[in-house]
């Protein structure tokens, strides 16, 4: 089994759609997995269902991580077994710096680990760890110091979301749009630190509607979502195709689906 297995998977809004309508997907350590589909296919309700959010109903299927069923489990008890999602819009934290937010979710993280026991990160390691990962990110040194996110620009957004990355070390990172926003210095920038963290220790699932992340990030799979299901699996050959393509040849009518 891979470290994270979604079986039939169905996601529901709380008004009861169905955006997820039965997803089955496999992402292990050491592999890159790319989402792709046109707007408003189910991709973002997908990750979002998958990190536990509350809005996001599994009203049929099962999430594993680990071997164990995790359906169930709240999004903080996701992200202490490893799993990690980047949003594709951040939102601003006004009052809590950068620094006082890493520090915290890396000490959150240790607890848990410490089977629930305080466990915080000595000051020295954690600020030799963060200004590594901001020089190896290009993260301006100020931004430690600003409020999460707040008057950032989509690019220092986008930069931050991968320190987080970075420096929790998830066992999955799911990377929701990370691409939507951004020049093609940062989506440069972005795209390497993501390849970099991807490897013995990480998977990444990356979601995306246009195929300029896969310049950067080559996936070894990619999945395209059409009308909240699977339609078609392959290669990064995939991608160009539909870079070239588009998606009109999966469309629920093309694949012999409802109109």
């Amino acid at each position: 089994m891979a470290l994270l297995e979604i079986k039939n998977l169905h996601v529901a809004l709380e008004d009861g759609t169905e955006i997820v309508k039965g997803v089955d997907l496999s992402v292990d350590l050491n592999q890159k997995h790319a989402i792709m589909g046109p707007n408003g296919s189910g991709k973002s309700s997908l990750a979002y269902a998958l990190m536990g959010h509350p809005a996001y109903q599994v009203s049929e299927g099962q999430i594993f991580f680990d071997g164990d069923d995790v359906t169930e489990l709240a999004a903080d008890e996701r992200a202490q077994r490893g799993l990690f999602l980047a949003f594709q819009y951040p939102h601003a934290i006004p009052g809590v710096t950068v620094t006082s937010f890493l520090r915290s979710a890396i000490n959150a993280i240790r607890k848990a680990r410490n089977g629930g026991e305080d466990d915080p990160i000595p000051i020295p390691e954690f600020r030799t760890e963060l200004l590594a990962a901001m020089e190896r990110l290009k993260v301006p040194r100020e931004l430690a110091s600003r409020y999460l996110n707040d008057g950032f620009s989509g690019g220092e957004k986008k930069r931050v979301e991968i320190l987080q990355m970075a420096l929790l070390k998830p066992r999955i990172a799911i990377l929701d749009e990370t691409d939507s926003g951004l020049d093609i210095d940062a989506l440069r920038i972005v795209a390497n630190g993501v390849t970099d963290l991807v490897g013995p220790d990480m998977g990444a699932l990356v979601i995306t509607h246009y195929q300029r992340i896969l310049n950067y990030v080559k996936p070894d799979f990619v999945h395209v979502l059409v009308g909240g299901r699977i339609v078609a699996e392959g290669g990064p050959e995939l991608a160009h195709k539909l870079e070239a393509e588009g998606y009109e040849a999966f469309t629920p009518v093309a694949v012999g689906g409802e109109a």
